[in-house]
């Protein structure tokens, strides 16, 4: 095999990276550049500051072909889902994208599905009711009268956007367009139907492309400034967290995942939608996949209430690392109170420590005090979730699935992993953290030729990256504390989307 570079641009909601990928008989990542990001408040709103992120995307560019005298292969773009930007006719961008926690979709679910039942929705599209999903972003700007919907040409997701500027081709990539809830996920297109009724304009959305497309090389302006001639630019599993399961080192096809950072995305892969009155029921979803997969999962809050925990600490002059708040965690009393993580008081952003010690007052629950005590109530509330969502997908699926692939940056809390091993009763193998910059290489690779199958990219993932696995213990105390957490699922102050 000859070596080859390919970039890697991975845009989290709270960091963006740029990660150089070398590819002979082992796959070997090089961090080129990391950068913030995160909501920016303007009045009322929330939106994201893309042009920022543009130009980082533009200076991980650069900073690759530096890095790499030999020539970039290709780059590939993987972000967040549901947010969006919208362009004129002239292609210019109608104002900065809303960022998905904004206020603007409180109440939106209910007001859709007063004009299309919940059950058509779901039919449709299989995805999980959130209320920051793009259907009801648009929705929203729609019953608020917004002008931009109506002078909009096209509309593209956020890691769509970038490829245009970078190729000026525009195109909606696969996995990404399942996200947005406007998709047709039984016929594999725009729900044009239901997008009618909720007058939402069908013709802004683009063509839709498969994960592994080779869109154009780098505008030649760019490439002279970036000095990165004759790069060619892949739409990957644009969608993150299919660029991250697409990393998963799995032996066999029976497994599950947990993408694990501001979400948690736990799920199986399926090869067909999985849509009926069960899976409606517990509200998961029908993602795209790569390699012509369906990403059957369930979306949960996962390490955003840490992070935020975090922050509020941080403001108070607490600067805590998250492995010494995994420390505290460690030595806090165990199981002693517990939060469902999807509630959504824990969505938006802000005292996220007064919200989770709100909650566990109203559940009439110790209230945690300590910064310990805090983490370790997150941490074991998240496992506790894994373990509902665990059983849901055995349910629907009809396998046992015995393995828990974690992956992403949540992968390395170590104890996180071991709760997670010892709610479920599954062996936990936890690692690559960068999963989702790894999958983005392999599909990329896949792309251009140089791997031949995902089959064979996973294992060469598993050959050229550590994995830790954890086995589950103490289980009759954790068999307790599930039926103390499916109470606090069942009560009537739980507020969920």
């Amino acid at each position: 095999m000859s070596r080859s570079a390919f970039l890697a641009i991975d845009l989290g909601a709270e960091s963006g990276r740029a990660i150089l990928g070398c590819l002979d008989d082992r796959l070997s990542i090089e961090e080129i550049h990391r950068f913030a990001n995160g909501p920016v408040r303007v009045g009322e709103q929330l939106h994201w500051d893309v042009l920022h992120l543009w130009n980082e995307i533009q200076t991980g560019l650069r900073l690759a072909a530096e890095y790499n005298k030999e020539g970039l292969t290709a780059i590939g773009i993987d972000t967040w889902g549901v947010d969006y930007g919208l362009l004129d006719s002239a292609d210019r961008l109608l104002g900065n994208p809303y960022h998905y926690r904004d206020a603007r979709t409180n109440g939106m679910i209910e007001a859709a599905c007063e004009i299309v039942p919940r059950e058509e929705i779901y039919n449709q599209t299989g995805i999980q009711f959130m209320q920051l999903n793009t259907l009801f972003q648009l929705f929203a700007m729609r019953r608020k009268n917004d002008p931009t919907l109506d002078m909009a040409s096209a509309f593209l997701t956020i890691p769509d956007l970038f490829n245009f500027w970078l190729t000026g081709r525009k195109a909606n990539e696969f996995t990404i367009a399942t996200t947005t809830q406007c998709f047709n996920s039984r016929e594999k297109r725009w729900a044009d139907e239901m997008l009618t009724a909720l007058e939402i304009p069908g013709h802004i959305f683009q063509p839709i492309i498969q994960p592994g497309t080779v869109l154009e090389q780098v505008r030649p302006w760019l490439a002279d400034e970036a000095a990165c001639g004759g790069t060619q630019v892949v739409a990957v599993g644009c969608h993150d967290t299919a660029s991250a399961v697409a990393a998963v080192p799995a032996k066999s096809e029976d497994f599950i995942y947990i993408s694990s950072g501001t979400w948690s995305l736990i799920g199986i892969e399926a090869r067909q939608p999985i849509i009926n009155s069960a899976s409606l029921k517990y509200n998961l979803t029908n993602e795209g996949g790569v390699g012509g997969t369906i990403r059957f999962l369930k979306n949960i809050m996962g390490m955003w209430l840490l992070q935020e925990s975090r922050r509020e600490w941080s403001h108070a002059g607490k600067n805590y690392s998250y492995d010494e708040l995994t420390r505290l965690a460690a030595e806090a009393p165990a199981l002693k109170s517990l939060i469902c993580p999807g509630d959504n008081s824990f969505l938006a952003p802000g005292i996220m420590v007064r919200r989770i010690q709100q909650f566990c007052q109203k559940s009439s629950q110790p209230i945690p005090q300590s910064e310990g005590e805090v983490v370790r109530c997150i941490l074991e509330s998240l496992a506790l979730e894994y373990r509902w969502s665990t059983e849901k997908l055995r349910e629907l699926s009809g396998k046992p699935l015995s393995v828990i692939h974690i992956i992403g940056g949540g992968s390395r809390n170590r104890l996180l992993n071991q709760f997670t091993a010892d709610a479920t009763g599954c062996t936990v193998v936890a690692g690559p953290v960068e999963a989702a910059a790894i999958g983005n290489i392999i599909v990329q690779a896949i792309a251009l030729g140089q791997v031949a199958s995902l089959a064979e990219g996973r294992a060469l993932i598993l050959d050229s990256f550590d994995v830790s696995t954890f086995q589950p213990a103490n289980r009759q105390v954790w068999e307790d504390a599930y039926g103390r957490y499916l109470q606090l699922r069942r009560s009537e102050f739980v507020q969920r989307s």
